[in-house]
Order: structure tokens, then C-alpha cells, then sequence
């Protein structure tokens, strides 16, 4: 288990937690005055009333929830979000209305969960070929259907 400091920006704001032993996320509810309308087709910010601070080498990833998903056509338009470790904002997210009609989040509302991640840092080394693969260079359906 990793620690990882929080902060309430509003005394009312609920602390996420995992709903079950299996939950790889918890759970961020909206942290609202009055409720947010998304139009169809558009995006808005959702403040969650809370901060963190992340140990270093790791980052949490904001992702959709599947029931906002399936069931209101609800997603996390940068999914997954990155929070990195030296971020100490509000943590807020990015919901996007994929659907038809107007989606209402109120305050409380579970709108996305944060799951705690590893980052492996890279160092580039700069050549002037790459080895060869049995893919090469093919993408975008390259490999099959």
C-alpha cells in the first residue's frame, strides 16, 4: 500500500475510497456549488474539492467510469488523464457528453475514478537505424483485422 497525501478544499468533500478489495480505482465525485449542465457533443470541467500529492515515480490515471459510459455516454475526454507527481492543484476532470442529449452532474455525483500507476523513466539514446522487427514500420491495421 502507498501513501498518498490529500487535501480537502472544501470541508464537505467526501475522501474517495475503493468500493471493494478488488477495485483497482476510487472513485471522484463532483464537488459543486449547483449542477453542471454537458450539452451534447461538449466537454466540462468538474472540480473535485480535492488535492494531492503523489510520491515520486508514480502518477495517478483519471479514468471514465463504465456505467456513466454505457449507461449516459459519459467518458473522460483525455482518458486516461494523467496527475503528475509534482502537481498540487485541484484535481479536476474533463467529462465529455458523447450522447443526444443534456447530462446534469450534481454535486456528489461519482464522475470518474483514480487509479495510482507506476512511471518508468526513459533515456533516450539517438542512432541511425533501428533494429529490425517482424512488423517494421506497419500500423494502423497492419496486423490484421
Amino acid at each position: 500500500m502507498v501513501k498518498v497525501l490529500v487535501k480537502r478544499l472544501n470541508s464537505k468533500v467526501k475522501l474517495p475510497d475503493y468500493k471493494t478489495s478488488g477495485s483497482s480505482g476510487m472513485d471522484l465525485m463532483a464537488c459543486l456549488d449547483s449542477p453542471i449542465k454537458i450539452a451534447p457533443n461538449s466537454l466540462e470541467l468538474i472540480p473535485t474539492g480535492l488535492s494531492i500529492a503523489i510520491p515520486e515515480d508514480l502518477e495517478i490515471q483519471i479514468r471514465p467510469r463504465s456505467g456513466l459510459a454505457a449507461k449516459s455516454n459519459i467518458g473522460v475526454l483525455n482518458a486516461p488523464g494523467t496527475i503528475d507527481s509534482d502537481y498540487r492543484g485541484e484535481l479536476k476532470i474533463i467529462l465529455f457528453n458523447h450522447g443526444n442529449k443534456d447530462f446534469i452532474v450534481n454535486n456528489n455525483d461519482r464522475v470518474a475514478q483514480m487509479v495510482l500507476m507506476p512511471i518508468l523513466k526513459m533515456e533516450l539514446e539517438e542512432v541511425d537505424q533501428l533494429p529490425e522487427s517482424i512488423r517494421g514500420s506497419g500500423g494502423f491495421g497492419s496486423t490484421g483485422k
